[in-house]
């Protein structure tokens, strides 16, 4: 979620539902709680698919009508793929601002107006160690973009693009 520029806000466990299921009285924590730039809210339980017990699913239909009667949205998502988690938490390395510089950030976005590959664009832009962690920042930032960062893991032939400019 933190790399979901529509995200402005994520807490996590943010409360505590009590409810009785006509045997005994519930609760559940929802995962995250999460506001987006339009002002609407989401809350968002994780869960695998294979690991839903009765008791889970109950919790999660309490928790959909709950977060209904307050004019929230709920989803229950699952575990996303080993390629996308693998990539989002390499970029996560680089989405602090001690990451770009300026110039090395001008000149990727430049070499880049072009898809291109990662390895050669960074090249193109200057010297290596400051132009890699400045592009990883701006893959944070989501101002450049990776072909498919679902389907295959970041390297140095991963096609990089401006944000819209073809590299999706």
């Amino acid at each position: 979620m933190d790399f979901d520029p529509l995200v402005t806000g994520i807490a996590s466990q943010p409360f505590w539902l009590h409810w009785h299921d006509g045997e005994r009285e519930r609760r559940h924590a929802p995962d995250y709680f999460v506001r987006r730039a339009d002002g609407s809210a989401v809350v968002v339980d994780v869960r695998a698919d294979d690991r839903i017990e009765p008791k889970d699913a109950a919790a999660f239909e309490a928790t959909r009508i709950a977060c209904g009667q307050a004019g929230w949205q709920f989803e229950r998502v699952g575990t996303p793929g080993a390629v996308l988690l693998a990539n989002v938490r390499w970029l996560s390395r680089y989405r602090h601002p001690r990451c770009l510089r300026r110039t090395s950030a001008d000149r990727l976005r430049e070499v880049f107006t072009a898809p291109g590959p990662l390895l050669a664009g960074a090249d193109e832009a200057g010297d290596r160690l400051a132009t890699l962690p400045a592009l990883f920042h701006l893959l944070w930032l989501q101002e450049l973009v990776a072909e498919d960062l679902a389907a295959q893991l970041l390297g140095p032939r991963t096609v990089v693009g401006l944000t819209g400019g073809g590299a999706q």
